[in-house]
């Protein structure tokens, strides 16, 4: 054999050689079982289709949407909380607190929606859990968990007069807030009061934790005032919000106005126009002269103590210069301790004729406020939170604004400019 033909049958060989075992490693995807076994894997593929469209076609088309998103913080305790479904209908919705306290609710009557049934409470975390079942009867179920915001990022406004109370022509709407608030124009925004009177209503601020709201002229009898709260939200300031979303309505009673005249020693009380009586009293001293200006009563008192100790009368020991345990009918006029009372320690000759008090206007009446005869019981049951008392003559400095429920004795331009808005 020659070389020539000895290589040629070496490569025939090789090739030969290499054609077996190339088809012994791709027969081996030929024989039988491993045939079955490619088949049992398409098949496989095929089955868990089937399975997968299956399951898409016994998925509920109900689609729940709980609110506030899971994991929120800083809620609202008013209106955060909420479920609404689309494609299907409620069937259950329950509500607790994180230490398992239900919170009562109610779906609606469509079975579109769920809220609950009051306010919740802030700095506490909760959990919601609905179902629906969509046309099909097939269900859905969806959780979720948020804290409502806590009471060192809220603020609330606490107001006077209360919702449903009867009032005389003078009481503002008073609202003093816990927290100093910053953005003054989102907050007054959110605050709204109108009269039934129509007329016009403009908010004042006095500092950073108080706006009053008042119109030009007192308020007319007989009118409905509305205070309308959307503070739900609203950033007071710098990560504080307000948490308040409610209507509050008050009744405007019959006009009653009295005038103190120091100089003569009498009250004049007029009512829807008509003088009903004319009191002697006793105003300040001349070293303690009562404060002059429109003042109204924002409370009274049957009986209450009067230490001088706490408005700065005090002797040589620090001890108030009186203590009186029982002042019979007693209305207070201004935050710094000026009221209208009945007084049984002085003499009955000092009531028209001598100012001897340390600066409230005092009324002759008797120990025990049970005399209901006397001056100052009569007052007393003839008046009501927000009526108005004007001093006169005393010599003293007119009232401060805001020294009380005392803003009328601010012009109407001034009183519009303090507004925020």
């Amino acid at each position: 054999m020659t070389d020539s033909r000895r290589r040629k049958g070496l490569a025939a060989a090789s090739a030969l050689l290499g054609g077996v075992l190339v088809l012994s490693a791709c027969g081996g995807g030929d024989d039988s079982s491993d045939s079955k076994g490619d088949s049992s894997s398409s098949g496989a593929h095929k089955d868990q289709s089937q399975v997968d469209e299956a399951a898409a076609e016994k998925a509920s088309e109900a689609q729940i949407k709980i609110t506030p998103k899971d994991g929120a913080d800083n809620a609202s305790i008013n209106s955060a909380a909420k479920v609404s479904v689309t494609k299907g209908k409620l069937t259950e919705v329950t509500m607790q607190t994180a230490g398992g306290t239900a919170v009562p609710g109610q779906i609606s009557a469509d079975g579109l929606s769920w809220k609950p049934n009051g306010q919740l409470e802030r700095a506490t975390a909760y959990k919601i859990t609905a179902a629906a079942k969509d046309a099909d009867g097939r269900e859905a179920h969806e959780n979720a968990s948020f804290t409502t915001v806590s009471p060192d990022n809220s603020f609330i406004g606490n107001f006077t007069p209360e919702d449903g109370s009867t009032v005389g022509v003078g009481m503002p709407v008073s609202i003093n807030f816990d927290k100093g608030i910053t953005n003054k124009s989102k907050v007054q925004s959110g605050i709204k009061v109108s009269s039934s009177s129509g007329q016009e209503v403009a908010g004042h601020w006095f500092g950073a934790n108080r706006l009053d709201f008042r119109p030009e002229g007192y308020w007319q009898a007989g009118s409905t005032v509305t205070l309308k709260l959307n503070l739900d939200g609203v950033e007071g300031a710098e990560g504080v919000y307000g948490v308040q979303q409610k209507t509050i309505t008050f009744k405007v009673g019959r006009s009653q106005v009295s005038v103190v005249d120091a100089k003569t020693k009498t009250m004049k009380i007029t009512r829807d126009g008509k003088t009903l009586k004319t009191i002697p009293i006793s105003a300040g001293s001349p070293d303690n002269p009562t404060y002059e200006g429109q003042m109204v009563i924002s409370e009274k008192f049957r009986e209450t103590r009067m230490n001088g100790a706490t408005v700065g009368f005090t002797d040589d020991d620090g001890k108030g210069e009186y203590d009186i345990k029982d002042v019979p009918h007693a209305m207070r006029l201004s935050n710094s301790g000026t009221f209208i009372h009945g007084n049984y320690w002085g003499a009955d000759s000092i009531f028209g004729a001598v100012n001897t008090s340390h600066g409230c206007v005092g009324l002759k009446d008797a120990k025990g406020a049970k005399d209901g005869s006397t001056p100052g019981a009569w007052f007393y049951d003839n008046s009501i939170i927000g009526d108005v008392v004007v001093v006169q003559n005393t010599g003293d400095k007119t009232v401060q604004p805001d020294n009380g429920l005392n803003g009328w004795n601010m012009d109407w331009a001034q009183w519009k400019a303090g507004s925020a808005i």
